[in-house]
């Protein structure tokens, strides 16, 4: 029997790609992933996963004693979150000290390219995409959805820095922070904070300036950070004016944090999403510190500590005695009861144990009853955790 060249060359085709598609099937584990665990929730016109990631500590010396060797560590952390589903990253373009400014925009971008190239070798991706709908039929569609919905999420914040009195200077802040990033577009631009307490004349500029990154397409929606109901409510106003959809607005919001819940109503108001910032109270909530065990000396988290675990000790005690009886850690309780109010918490990770705590804030819920003691231990703390001096009403 003689074969033609055609029939040769698709027979050997064939078997090339049997021999492929067998060599994935044996080493899956280099190329696949664990199942997401972390689900999803509306945020305005987007969705983002119901668990996020801070990055403030990324770059951070004096509160998060940051440096660049612990890069390979944070990398861990990264890639286990993001095996879990976590998208949204927080972060800031004034993240990073001194010589390290930006710092976590870079390390962002650069983990996400890496955690990428290690999901799947370019040409794999390649070869798929080139001949899945030849050998597989035209089924790839729920593959690429997948990838789309679990794609990283960059929420960045701007600093109202004195010299950004002009709208234009949020746009060239936006592109800065783009090629840090290595990328064409964020999916959040925040403003940092407002100026209302102190600098009102400065507000405005901010306000179009944040809009103008939505109309040059470097974002698809926009948020604010310590912003309170009064003054999201007159954000969202302008916004509305502008046709800029708002997808985020956070707030210090933690068990240590006297709380308005006025901003829930306000973020429904306004069709955002509340975001609870460090909902750990910089390391309190884990209940790993007391008056014999703080920061170490000169870092401000070792003072701060001391004025607030004396009037804290009977919140965590609650916390330890709630996660003794759901079999979770206390940081895991603390992280999960923001979740129960509807919150996205963004707890940082800087070590793989950390990452894999806080993913094990997700995935079970607690009781109303556990919600309600721990509200009203919370409730009756004679001294809270210090409300951010930028924060409005």
């Amino acid at each position: 029997m003689v074969l033609s060249v055609t029939s040769i060359f698709v027979t050997c085709l064939y078997l090339s790609t049997i021999v492929v598609v067998l060599g994935l099937a044996a080493s899956s584990t280099a190329v696949s992933r664990k199942k997401a665990v972390v689900g999803r929730v509306s945020a305005g016109p987007i969705d983002i996963s119901a668990l996020g990631c801070g990055t403030w500590s990324w770059g951070n010396k004096l509160l998060w004693d940051y440096d660049p060797s612990q890069d390979e560590e944070i990398y861990r952390a990264y890639r286990a979150i993001r095996d879990a589903g976590v998208t949204l990253f927080d972060t800031a373009d004034s993240y990073g000290t001194l010589d390290l400014n930006g710092r976590a925009e870079i390390l962002l971008g650069r983990f996400e390219r890496r955690y990428l190239s290690e999901e799947r070798p370019t040409s794999l991706n390649t070869m798929f995409d080139g001949m899945g709908s030849f050998f597989l039929g035209n089924n790839n569609n729920d593959n690429k959805v997948e990838t789309i919905k679990n794609r990283q999420q960059v929420a960045t914040k701007f600093a109202p820095y004195p010299w950004r009195i002009t709208r234009g200077s949020l746009l060239s802040a936006a592109r800065e922070s783009l090629t840090r990033l290595e990328q064409d577009k964020l999916c959040i631009a925040q403003l940092h904070w407002s100026t209302a307490n102190y600098q009102p004349f400065q507000e405005g500029a901010l306000w179009e300036g944040i809009a103008d990154i939505y109309d040059a397409d470097l974002c698809e929606a926009v948020g604010i950070s310590n912003y309170g109901p009064i003054q999201l409510n007159r954000f969202a106003e302008r916004m509305k004016q502008r046709n800029v959809p708002i997808a985020i607005a956070q707030v210090q919001y933690s068990l240590m944090t006297a709380r308005n819940n006025e901003i829930l109503d306000a973020c429904d108001d306004a069709g955002c999403r509340l975001i609870s910032y460090s909902p750990l109270c910089l390391g309190l909530l884990t209940a790993k510190y007391d008056l014999d065990n703080l920061p170490r000396p000169g870092n401000p988290r070792r003072q701060l500590f001391r004025e607030l675990l004396p009037s804290a000790q009977p919140l965590l005690e609650t916390l330890k005695a709630v996660a003794k009886d759901v079999n979770k850690t206390p940081s895991q309780v603390a992280i999960n009861w923001a979740i129960c109010k509807g919150t996205v918490p963004i707890p940082g990770a800087r070590n793989l144990v950390q990452a894999e705590e806080n993913i094990g804030s997700v995935g079970w819920k607690l009781s109303n009853a556990a919600v309600i003691e721990l509200d009203v231990i919370s409730a009756g703390l004679k001294k809270n955790m210090i409300e951010n001096i930028f924060q409005t009403r």
